[in-house]
């Protein structure tokens, strides 16, 4: 299913819509503030093991984030941060950023990787904030396939024509960006880039 959905004036009943093929273990694709990306629900193993299989990645291996709509999920699934760091985090988001931190209990096991760490990215995009709330929780989610040129992952037609024998709905929030969000890894004393993106590194050590 192609899906519009406003940019900036998400319709409540489209967004319910997407919110329902992610309770059912559905997988969507959906636009955020850097590129689009392919989410489902964290709790959903079935779910999660099927992106991987459209990304080609080991679930293990894959460097999986989750979005949130907001930090309130942070002590959920991260583990206490200190005061300059989570000031770092509430000053940068929501944001191009996607932020590594030390997992909690409540990350599924199937979401932590080797270091016990989670992703988290809270995305300044009003359609990702709408459906994170509908749904109640975070969203997981990775990059759409890159391999097949820029317009496969910024026009959602194209997004569409491209995958939708693999997903179960394409949200159409307009065109896509191009470039993807900057990871930090926040696991140690200080913060440290591990991929310069659309967030400014100077903003977060400044």
């Amino acid at each position: 299913m192609l899906l519009p959905i406003h940019p900036d004036n998400p319709q409540p009943r489209n967004i319910k819509i997407a919110a329902e093929t992610l309770r059912e273990g559905g997988v969507i694709i959906y636009p955020t503030d850097t590129i689009y990306g392919l989410g489902c629900d964290i709790y959903n193993a079935k779910a999660i093991e099927r992106i991987c299989r459209i990304k080609n990645i080991d679930p293990k291996k894959a460097q999986l984030s989750f979005v949130c709509a907001d930090l309130s999920h942070l002590s959920e699934y991260a583990k206490s941060l200190s005061t300059p760091m989570f000031r770092a985090l509430r000053n940068s988001l929501p944001g191009a950023y996607t932020f590594i931190l030390e997992a909690s209990k409540q990350v599924p096991k199937l979401l932590k990787s080797r270091k016990d760490t989670v992703g988290i990215r809270v995305p300044d995009h009003p359609i990702t904030q709408a459906i994170v709330k509908e749904l109640g929780h975070p969203i997981m989610s990775v990059s759409l396939p890159m391999d097949e040129g820029i317009e496969y992952y910024t026009d959602p037609e194209i997004i569409y024509d491209r995958f939708e024998k693999f997903v179960d709905v394409v949200i159409d929030g307009g065109p896509g960006g191009t470039t993807p969000s900057t990871v930090i890894d926040c696991t140690g004393i200080t913060p440290e880039l591990i991929r310069e993106g659309a967030g400014a590194w100077e903003h977060i050590i400044g």
